[in-house]
């Protein structure tokens, strides 16, 4: 366990010294001057020359990426070019909602996907098991965004029950808590039916193995066949992929935020991007990057002591 460990660890170094490596070259792939992008085709070569200075674009390149890639290995991620305040306080700021977002999406998939899945199995060719089948088809069709306006207009417009914009009372977490369903349903639903998917594909695959036609045979419950000895094995390859989900529902997070007016990443890095803000669009691609890389390797990690075949293929 200590080598497969250690084995995770080591790629997701090298993936993280990738992303920074692409990242400053986006510097150089993206047309036209960076500070002549930031600033405007009105700034003087003597305000560019600043802004060169302060971004450090007057050193050699290669110079440029060691600092880079140092500077962020401690958590420097440079200075907003606005504000002139640290861009790892800014997003540190704004990763707590974030988070809050993806969690609760995440929460929503398993709520509901895994019951359905588990249902669906045991229905195999039944009704229930087509509606589930064919509602699970319609949730992944549907991108987050389209699911967050509709959700809006019908939840918050028209029947009233649910709010519209922001993310509550900072000091009140009864409300975060009902203005956070909105915006993680959205994000969360297509994964409802991604996970109710799976786990029918691999409950069915369980319920036929010989242990559990030897469970039947001793007259042991389907209830108890189900919880207790089918699901802990169904669910490990639902486990990996919602590791590896945490990306996509971080990626969805970025026009849930905007449509709900919500503080963070994804809103943070949308008006970044518009003020050419180039700092802070690099310390939240890092930093989701590193979400992504910490969820997957605990989803691997997870995967491998609850299946000792997985340790095995070192």
């Amino acid at each position: 366990m200590i080598a497969y460990t250690l084995q995770r660890l080591g790629w997701s170094v090298v993936i993280m010294i990738v992303t920074m490596t692409l990242l400053f070259g986006l510097v150089y792939v993206i047309p036209g001057d960076p500070a002549t992008v930031a600033l405007g085709p009105r700034a003087t070569p003597a305000m560019r020359a600043e802004l060169h200075a302060r971004m450090g674009l007057d050193k050699p390149v290669g110079e440029q990426l060691v600092r880079f890639i140092g500077n962020a290995a401690t958590g420097d991620l440079g200075l907003d070019v606005w504000s002139r305040r640290p861009v790892s306080t800014i997003v540190l700021d704004a990763l707590p909602n974030t988070l809050k977002l993806a969690g609760a999406g995440i929460g929503w998939a398993i709520l509901l996907g895994i019951p359905l899945g588990c249902w669906s199995a045991l229905r195999r060719g039944r009704l229930a098991d087509r509606i589930i089948g064919a509602g699970s088809a319609v949730g992944i069709a549907l991108p987050a965004f389209v699911v967050a306006i509709y959700g809006l207009l019908l939840f918050a417009v028209k029947l009233k029950w649910l709010p519209a914009l922001g993310a509550g009372p900072a000091d009140d977490f009864g409300r975060q808590l009902v203005y956070l369903i909105l915006p993680s349903f959205a994000i969360g639903f297509g994964w409802v039916g991604y996970l109710a998917r799976l786990v029918r594909a691999s409950m069915i695959e369980v319920l036929g193995e010989n242990h559990v036609r030897m469970l039947r045979a001793f007259g042991v419950g389907e209830a108890r066949i189900l919880l207790r000895y089918a699901l802990p094995i169904a669910i490990v390859p639902t486990i990996t992929i919602l590791g590896m989900g945490v990306g996509s529902l971080l990626s969805g997070a970025v026009l849930v935020e905007i449509i709900f007016n919500r503080p963070g990443l994804g809103k943070l890095t949308y008006e970044a991007v518009i003020s050419r803000n180039f700092p802070v669009v690099s310390g939240t691609v890092l930093v989701t990057t590193a979400c992504y890389v910490v969820c997957t390797i605990i989803a691997d990690l997870t995967v491998a002591r609850l299946d000792p075949r997985v340790r095995g293929t070192l």
